[in-house]
């Protein structure tokens, strides 16, 4: 998958030092992928939940931060960064508009 938008992933990482490996594993598993349908993300993925608008949130480091994305399945295989934060940052937000 083409991971878009890796710049916020690196800008949070960067605010939040104790979640840079676990961003940094969600990106290389994601970007190795190649979805063809959200069942085939949901096998990578068990946890991730589809909230509509192609869109899914991610729990990443042991549910500490939450990653919101949009998915283009095959033939586009994208994932745009919608949104990425603590788990209490996500609680302020809705995945379905960001």
């Amino acid at each position: 998958m083409n991971v878009i938008a890796l710049r916020v992933l690196k800008q949070f990482y960067e605010r939040h030092a104790q979640a840079k490996p676990s961003v940094i594993a969600w990106y290389r598993e994601v970007s190795a992928a190649r979805w063809q349908d959200l069942h085939d993300l949901k096998r990578q993925f068990p946890s991730a939940d589809y909230v509509g608008d192609d869109r899914v949130v991610f729990d990443i480091g042991g549910n500490r931060y939450r990653i919101v994305a949009r998915v283009a399945y095959a033939p586009w295989y994208r994932v745009m960064i919608k949104f990425v934060g603590t788990h209490a940052d996500y609680d302020r937000i809705n995945a379905r508009t960001v």
